[in-house]
């Protein structure tokens, strides 16, 4: 078993770092994968020109655990964020947490984030009337300070679903109201960024579409990339109109975040900046889209945990694919190393820069996969809670652990191994999927105890193994 360590990897120059995130946009929904019916040129050409991970997972799968991770480089039991930031709760990263941002704006960097943060307090939970306008029961904005951890330009919201007719603050409470596609928008705000960046001075930038996730909308143009298109039925999937409508939306809100990422690409060409600039591709979790009789995420099944993650940097690093599990605990000290920056100890993950650039690196055997109860209080001063918030205080008036439930498991190359308690840990049942031999996850082995099979014996033990580097009290017995 590898767990793996951190290490610092001494590159030349400063590269460039433009970091892409889609929001709910699953691995299996790139041309290249051969799965989804989906048209993605830009995508196939970037994983052409990179390195693409074929079983990258989002280890928690849902926005604000993964983003947490993104930005620490830790486990959600580290940093407390096992939810999401949302209506009722106070949960949000502690501000005093060493994020990427902060690491690179002290190494120099001119830092930047737009689009979707979705690591805040949502503002309404604050107050009746905030300050900063915000009207969506998820939204709000994160002033100048240690709350933005690192970001020099900002350009966010924290969450909402207005793909449409976006919001954003910067430096001020005063809401930016937008009557442009998000992606869209979004995209020729970076493209300025960029332009607007010092040649003097390397640049770093996060951007977080919000699209395909729900609603499932799209331009038309896009929409009729898919009109009277043939659209394949997965096997674990039961379809019906609202399924295809749902389906044929999502595919066309890829196929625009696909067609953005052509222009961002196009632009760091023309400027000349494609041999000293690390382009990521990535999401945060992915999309069940019907499968298995589910929408959204937060399960343990691939079209949930799945997530592309592509890197390109001409010159540096060989085009290919890795299947080794990448969990996405390893994306922040993995792009540190990258970047030839020294890795904090406080961070968990590990860097697999060494693996990125074609040396000799062990290889993670497997990636967690988790639901987490929630540990935040209630806090709801201007509107109602969430049904999920409502869910977490009747758990610990309860007096139930909040770390003892949910379920905990393993991706590895082959199989996905999973040990469930419920939401409120009223059973304890076992799950183990051979991959390979049954793609779409139909025909798992079930059981209570481990020794009831070989292969959930041996990935008991590695569980048990990680379960204790996370400091996670979850039991498997």
């Amino acid at each position: 078993m590898s767990l793996g360590c951190t290490n610092k990897n001494p590159v030349p120059e400063k590269p460039n770092l433009l970091f892409v995130f889609a929001d709910q946009f699953r691995k299996q929904a790139i041309g290249f994968m051969n799965e989804d019916p989906v048209l993605t040129p830009n995508l196939d050409r970037l994983a052409g020109e990179g390195l693409a991970f074929t079983n990258a997972v989002s280890t928690c799968p849902i926005c604000s655990p993964f983003r947490a991770m993104l930005m620490t480089g830790r486990f959600p039991m580290s940093t407390g964020m096992t939810s999401n930031c949302m209506p009722g709760t106070d949960l949000e990263l502690d501000e005093h947490e060493t994020c990427i941002g902060d690491i690179l704006k002290a190494s120099g960097y001119r830092t930047g984030y737009i689009g979707k943060w979705h690591l805040e307090i949502p503002s309404l939970n604050r107050s009746e009337n905030p300050e900063d306008g915000a009207t969506d029961a998820w939204d709000g904005w994160t002033p100048p300070g240690p709350r933005r951890h690192g970001f020099d330009f900002w350009y966010a919201y924290n969450s909402n679903g207005k793909h449409f007719d976006p919001n954003y603050w910067k430096d001020s409470p005063e809401r930016i109201d937008i009557d442009q596609w998000s992606v869209a928008h979004e995209t020729d705000m970076a493209i300025d960024f960029i332009e607007r960046c010092p040649d003097n001075q390397p640049f770093a930038l996060f951007m977080s579409w919000n699209p395909p996730h729900n609603p499932y909308v799209a331009p038309g143009q896009y929409m009729e990339l898919y009109t009277g298109r043939e659209i394949p039925d997965r096997p674990n999937i039961e379809p019906d109109e609202r399924y295809r409508k749902r389906f044929r939306s999502y595919l066309a809100a890829v196929s625009s975040c696909d067609d953005h990422l052509g222009r961002l690409m196009s632009f760091v060409e023309k400027k000349g900046l494609s041999e000293n600039t690390i382009v990521v591709f990535t999401s945060d979790h992915g999309e069940m889209m019907g499968s298995h009789g589910r929408y959204a995420k937060s399960i343990w099944y691939d079209e949930s945990i799945g997530i592309p993650f592509i890197v390109r940097w001409k010159g540096s690093i060989n085009p290919g694919t890795e299947q080794m599990p990448f969990a996405c605990y390893h994306f922040m000290p993995t792009l540190l190393g990258l970047m030839g920056i020294e890795i904090p100890p406080a961070v968990e993950g590990t860097s697999y820069a060494e693996l990125i650039r074609g040396r000799q690196q062990d290889k993670a055997t497997s990636a967690v996969i988790a639901s987490y109860g929630n540990p935040a209080k209630l806090l709801a001063v201007g509107q109602k809670p969430s049904i999920w918030a409502l869910q977490a205080d009747s758990l610990h008036r309860s007096g139930i652990d909040w770390r003892t439930v949910g379920y905990r498991g393993l991706r590895t190359e082959r199989y996905t191994y999973v040990v469930s308690r419920g939401r409120k840990g009223e059973y304890l049942r076992r799950y183990l999927y051979d991959n390979q031999e049954d793609p779409y996850q139909l025909n798992p082995v079930e059981g209570v105890h481990a020794k009831e099979h070989e292969v959930m014996q041996i990935l008991d033990i590695e569980l048990q193994e990680w379960l204790e580097k996370m400091h996670d009290p979850f039991g498997l017995n």
